[in-house]
């Protein structure tokens, strides 16, 4: 972990004095969260796995911008026992926690048939059972501080994609734990999900004509970005006091234009 003395907090900017503990957050939707977040007053623990070099130069981004309101910490999210000592480090590095974001996620295609106990592990531990485990340890934390959880699911976690069962019942489950934890953890904190649908294309790459199709089916005719995914989290935390339990889809309308 790369840390930093907590800095003087600029007590007018809405997210001024907080702080957020964001998961996968040195790329993609992750560093875009991570960015709004801090770009509204918060300051930032960027967890990561292996994008250590990410992870560090958008740590030293972040500084440049407001000196010691951002640092790192890897964990495998799989490691459950690593869990606790990953809310704890996020606790310890700014004297508290107000936001915990379950961004990291892993996305790949199980067809039936092919379908093995360690894609199964993979798939469920990182999109479902790391986000239980880590606000369970980060629960005391965020009483402390009448804090927010936000969860990463999927429109796919209501409607399912083809090949893709395992992912599916990971994000359907993400989105009953965000109802669970929303009645277990109030009236302290408050527990919301992010629904994204096309907003950013799997680094695997999708077949030029399989895009077409997915955008012509979206009541907005376009993609989203993962701007889009990161302006619906600050309303969570700087918009919605009254606002706990509920699934806010990002998708342009595709749920609706299936």
């Amino acid at each position: 972990m790369s840390q930093s003395p907590a800095p003087d907090a600029d007590r007018t900017a809405p997210l001024g004095g907080k702080a957020a503990l964001i998961t996968g957050a040195a790329r993609r939707v992750g560093a875009a969260i991570a960015q709004a977040l801090h770009g509204a007053g918060a300051n930032v623990v960027l967890h990561y796995r292996s994008s250590a070099e990410q992870a560090l130069a958008l740590a030293r981004q972040l500084n440049g911008i407001r000196p010691g309101s951002a640092t790192t910490a890897a964990c495998d999210l799989l490691d459950c026992a690593a869990l606790a000592a990953l809310a704890q480090t996020a606790a310890d590095a700014f004297g508290g926690l107000d936001i915990l974001v379950n961004n990291a996620s892993s996305f790949y295609p199980t067809p039936l048939g092919s379908i093995g106990e360690a894609q199964w592990d993979d798939l469920i531990g990182t999109n479902l059972k790391a986000p239980l485990f880590l606000a369970q340890a980060a629960a005391g934390a965020l009483r402390e501080r009448r804090g927010l959880i936000v969860n990463l699911a999927d429109i796919h976690g209501l409607r399912p994609l083809r090949r893709h069962p395992v992912y599916c019942v990971a994000k359907a489950g993400l989105i009953m734990l965000t109802k669970s934890l929303a009645r277990e953890l109030g009236p302290q904190v408050r527990v919301n999900a992010i629904a994204p649908g096309p907003v950013m294309w799997p680094e695997s790459g999708v077949d030029a004509h399989l895009r077409e199709e997915i955008v012509a089916r979206t009541a907005l005719k376009r993609t989203g970005s993962a701007a889009d995914v990161a302006r619906a989290l600050l309303f969570f935390a700087c918009e919605a006091p009254f606002v706990t339990g509920q699934v806010l889809a990002v998708d342009g309308g595709r749920s609706i234009g299936w």
